[in-house]
C-alpha cells in the first residue's frame, strides 16, 4: 500500500481538461465488504454553493452507478500514463461479472472509509452534495442528442471534496 498525505486544495494546479478529459480518472464508490470503480472523462471541479466540489457523469447502465447511489461518499484518483491499459479496462469492463479492479492490475486503498484506488497519485474525496437526471428536455443544443442515441442518460453528481491525497 502506498503512503497518500493530505495535500492543501488551494495548491492544487491542475488543467482539467487534460487530467479529466484526455488523462482520465477512475471513480470509486461502496465500502470496504464490496466497491467498484470505472474510468471516467466527463466532469470537472470548481466552486458551487460556497463549497470546493467535484462534478462527475454516469450513466444509468453503469454498475458503478449502484454504488454511488447508495452511499454519500465517493473518490475520483487520477493516475499515472504507465496505467493507461487499466484506465481503458476499468472503462470497457463491469465490475458486476469480474473483480475488476484485481483484473485491471490495482488495488484498493481507504481514507474515511471511502475507497479510492492505491495506485493513484492524486485522489479526491468527495462527499455527495446532489444527483441530477440528465433528461432530453433540458439540451439547448441539438447536437448533444447524438451522445444519447441509444438512451443511456446521465446523472451528474457534485460533491464537496472533502480532502485531497497525493503520493
Amino acid at each position: 500500500m502506498h503512503t497518500f498525505q493530505p495535500f492543501p486544495i488551494e495548491q492544487l494546479e491542475i488543467n482539467p481538461f487534460e487530467k479529466i478529459g484526455k488523462e482520465w480518472a477512475l471513480v470509486s464508490a461502496g465500502s470496504r465488504k464490496k466497491a467498484n470503480t470505472m474510468t471516467i472523462s466527463w466532469g470537472g471541479v470548481g466552486v458551487l454553493w460556497g463549497k470546493n466540489v467535484a462534478f462527475i457523469f454516469i450513466r444509468d447502465s453503469r454498475y458503478t452507478k449502484e454504488f454511488i447511489d447508495s452511499n454519500d461518499f465517493f473518490s475520483v484518483s487520477f493516475l499515472n500514463d504507465q496505467y493507461r491499459d487499466a484506465l481503458n479496462y476499468c472503462g470497457s469492463h463491469s465490475g458486476k461479472d469480474e473483480d475488476k479492479l484485481k483484473n485491471a492490475g490495482l488495488n484498493w486503498n481507504y481514507k474515511l472509509s471511502i475507497p479510492f484506488v492505491d495506485e493513484g497519485n492524486l485522489i479526491l474525496l468527495c462527499q455527495k452534495l446532489s444527483a441530477t437526471k440528465i433528461n432530453e428536455d433540458s439540451f439547448l443544443a441539438p447536437e448533444i442528442k447524438k451522445w444519447y442515441a441509444d438512451g443511456d442518460m446521465h446523472t451528474m453528481y457534485v460533491a464537496e471534496i472533502l480532502e485531497v491525497l497525493a503520493r
